[in-house]
Formats: C-alpha cells, sequence, structure tokens
C-alpha cells in the first residue's frame, strides 16, 4: 500500500510539473526600459545601427540612436543589446492559432460551423489563451495573429490576437477585424459534381453570394429594421469601412471577379489572401488599392504554366507594381511558427531584407486598419517588440532573448525548450 502511495504522488507530481510549462501570462510594465544599442529594423524599411529603443506605460516612447541628444534619464531599467536586433513584433495573418490544438483530437478543434454563411460567428470568443501553442509560436517572434474560422462560403470574422493573455478578453487587440470569403472557382465546383461539361454549381454559387451582400447592403442601410437579423448586423462593418473584406482566392479569373461583385454591392475594404495568380492582374489591384496576403512561399507553382520559382518571385512582382502585400505561413496551426523563415526566402528573389520585415510586420498592419498600433518601431505605438541575437529570419539566428507585447515582458519558456534544456542537461551538453 506504501508503495501505492509513492506511486500516485510521483504521478502527481509529475502531471503538475508538466503543467507548469505553460508560461504564466506576463504583468503589465511597471518602469520605463530602455534597449540600448543594437540594430533596429523599424519595420517601414529604415534601420537605427546603434539604437535606442525605449518605452514606458506598454508605449514607446522613444526612437533614436546612440549619437543623438535624447534624454534617458527616466529610464530605471536599460537592457543591453549590443550585437543584437530588435523586431516589431511581427504579425501573422490567416491562422488557426487558439482554434485548435491537436489536428486529430475534434474536440480540441472550434474553428468551423455548418452553413454556408456565417459572417455572425465570432473567432474571437473561441479562442483559448491557455493553448500550449502559442508560446511556440511567439518564441520566434510572432506576437500578433489573426485567429480565422473556417467553412462554408462566408465562414466569419477573424480577430487580431496577441499571443499573451490570461482570456481572450486580455488578448484581442482588433476584434472582428475581417469577414472571410471563401470563393470557389468554376474549376472547383466541376471536379466536385463531376459536371466537365457545365457549370451550374459554379453559376449558383455566383448568385447566392451575390444576392446575399445585396441583402446585407440593404439591411446596412436600414436604420432601425423591424426584424434584427444576426448575419446581417455582423456585415455592417463591411460597408462602414470599420472592416475589411479577405477573400481567399488564388486564380486571376476569379479574383477579377470577386473583387468586382464586393465593390458593386458597396463593400468598402477588400483583400486577396492566397493571390496566387495575382501577377496577372497587378493593374486591376492597384486601380482598386486591392493588397494581397500572399499564400505561403514554399508553394508549388499554382499551374503547370508557371515559372518553377514563381511561389518565391510574387512578393516582388506585387511590390514592384505598387501592391501592399504580406505573408502567410499556409499553414493554420503549430507551423506558424515558421512563418518568418518561409518569408525571408523572398529575400533571395527580389526582395530586400527590410522589405520582408516590413511585409511581416507595417504591411499586414496596413492591411487590418491597426498600423496605428503596431507594426513598427514608432513613437505612440504599442511596445510590441522583441530583441533577436540574429537575423530574426533565418533559423540560425532566430534566438529571442527579450519579447514584449505592449511592454509587458515575456517568459519564453514552453513544452519545447523545457524539454530541450532537460535532455541537454542529461547528456552533458548544456555546458
Amino acid at each position: 500500500m506504501k508503495k501505492t502511495y509513492i506511486i500516485i504522488t510521483l504521478l502527481l507530481i509529475a502531471v503538475f510539473s508538466l503543467n507548469a510549462q505553460k508560461p504564466v501570462p506576463a504583468v503589465p510594465q511597471s518602469e520605463p526600459i530602455l534597449i540600448k544599442g543594437g540594430t533596429a529594423h523599424l519595420g517601414d524599411g529604415r534601420v537605427i545601427q546603434n539604437a535606442l529603443i525605449g518605452f514606458s506605460g506598454g508605449v514607446i516612447s522613444l526612437v533614436d540612436s546612440l549619437s543623438g541628444n535624447a534624454d534617458l534619464s527616466s529610464y530605471k531599467k536599460v537592457i543591453d543589446a549590443e550585437g543584437k536586433h530588435i523586431y516589431p513584433g511581427f504579425i501573422a495573418p490567416n491562422t488557426l492559432l487558439g482554434l485548435t490544438e491537436i489536428e486529430a483530437v475534434r474536440a480540441t478543434r472550434d474553428f468551423t460551423e455548418t452553413g454556408f454563411f456565417n459572417p455572425n460567428v465570432r473567432s474571437l470568443i473561441a479562442y483559448n489563451t491557455d493553448s500550449k501553442i502559442l508560446p511556440t509560436v511567439r518564441n520566434n517572434g510572432v506576437l500578433i495573429a489573426e485567429s480565422t474560422p473556417t467553412g462554408g462560403w462566408i465562414s466569419g470574422s477573424s480577430s487580431l490576437m496577441q499571443l499573451d493573455g490570461w482570456n481572450w478578453e486580455d488578448a484581442v487587440l482588433q476584434p472582428d477585424a475581417a469577414i472571410q470569403l471563401r470563393w470557389m472557382s468554376e474549376t472547383d465546383f466541376r471536379a466536385q459534381e463531376m459536371k466537365l461539361q457545365t457549370g451550374e454549381g459554379y453559376n449558383n454559387y455566383l448568385s447566392q453570394v451575390r444576392g446575399f451582400f445585396q441583402e446585407a447592403a440593404a439591411y446596412a442601410k436600414t436604420k432601425n429594421p423591424a426584424v434584427p437579423n444576426i448575419r446581417f448586423e455582423a456585415m455592417k462593418g463591411l460597408y462602414s469601412g470599420e472592416q475589411i473584406l479577405l477573400i481567399h482566392v488564388n486564380n486571376a479569373k476569379d479574383i477579377i471577379t470577386s473583387v468586382e461583385l464586393a465593390k458593386q454591392s458597396g463593400i468598402k475594404r477588400i483583400g486577396i489572401v492566397g493571390g496566387a495568380e495575382s501577377y496577372k492582374v497587378t493593374s486591376f489591384l492597384k486601380e482598386y488599392t486591392i493588397p494581397v496576403l500572399i499564400r505561403k512561399i514554399h508553394s508549388l507553382p499554382y499551374s503547370s504554366s508557371e515559372d518553377i520559382d514563381m511561389p518565391f518571385k510574387l512578393p516582388y512582382i506585387l511590390k514592384q507594381n505598387g501592391i501592399l502585400f504580406g505573408f502567410e505561413s499556409g499553414s493554420e496551426g503549430s507551423e506558424v511558427r515558421n512563418l518568418p523563415f518561409i518569408s525571408g526566402t523572398a529575400a533571395g528573389y527580389g526582395l530586400t531584407f527590410e522589405d520582408v520585415v516590413q511585409g511581416l510586420t507595417l504591411n499586414t498592419a496596413k492591411i487590418f486598419g491597426i498600423d496605428n498600433r503596431v507594426g513598427s518601431l514608432t513613437k505612440g505605438k504599442d511596445a510590441t517588440l522583441f530583441i533577436s541575437e540574429g537575423n530574426a529570419l533565418e533559423i540560425t539566428g532566430n534566438k529571442l532573448t527579450y519579447a514584449f507585447i505592449q511592454g509587458k515582458k515575456l517568459d519564453l519558456r514552453n513544452e519545447q525548450t523545457e524539454l530541450y534544456d532537460r535532455y541537454m542537461k542529461k547528456y552533458g551538453l548544456d555546458k
């Protein structure tokens, strides 16, 4: 019996030790902090060598260089970043972070609703701040993510979430920032319905989507509807400009068709997610000021007629044509942590290093309309930033020493780092 009690006690200790590996949410900033030295990548294309970055009360209060004449007397805590790199927090769009944990376990997946039209579905209320995936993602500099619902044709509203907090109310940065439209191409319907000679399914889809947007536009103009409609209520932000409509589409013809349909219904802000063939319609995108959240760069060409390296060249082509772009990882769960490395590949195909950093930060912030708060190291913006020992776009250089969300210092430990340290110590490799 005594042996049984000992075994149970040891098991309980092991369980509580594993639970303790989930970092406790950070506390608000209590004193002004100054980051001194290092190379600051501001996120807007500019770089400051031997930088001074100060923040107080969760807001950036100083952006200067050591050669300047800034008053540093108010900063009691100083972080020496000599030889290191300072970046704004990376922003990951189109993810399932906080909505899924283990893909093979249905009970941990909460991102899809049944039905075709669900604009009233809000991802933020399902956001799980206790997810063990979040600490592993922010450990690579991704500090903000779009939590995105899926399923149906209009999947719901996505929100911009900070990867730290006790609950979704603490974590939310921009609630209901975008409505997600999953565009179905004519070839998709033909393949699904095995109707290779007709487009009946596609025509029906177009008719239903167009009708839904027309009804939503009419509802938005009605001041006091007799019977409130929760689906159309959720769409009002599209017609006031408060929300952006993100259309998940890749084919060039479908890009034009979907944008024109949305414009005809009166939607003010529109963006493309994926955009594999957006290089074919750059004039159209520029005319209507349509940004593109580029699909995962490490992908095969969209069609057999494309250059083999077209996915890698696409960001540069869009930039050259004046199209605002950002990067998405193409991975909805834990692999979002690789977003900096995947996007960094574009620096070898025309973009500069700072172009890629801007695509991961300020550009994406502009697309979602949050660039007044985050996206660059600018005085007056949130102190959401991190310090890396080296190049944050390379696996070998991306080693965070500090990370802050609104000035709150994050605990960069997670289960993966705990296991790494444990076995390094076991085999005497930690010395």
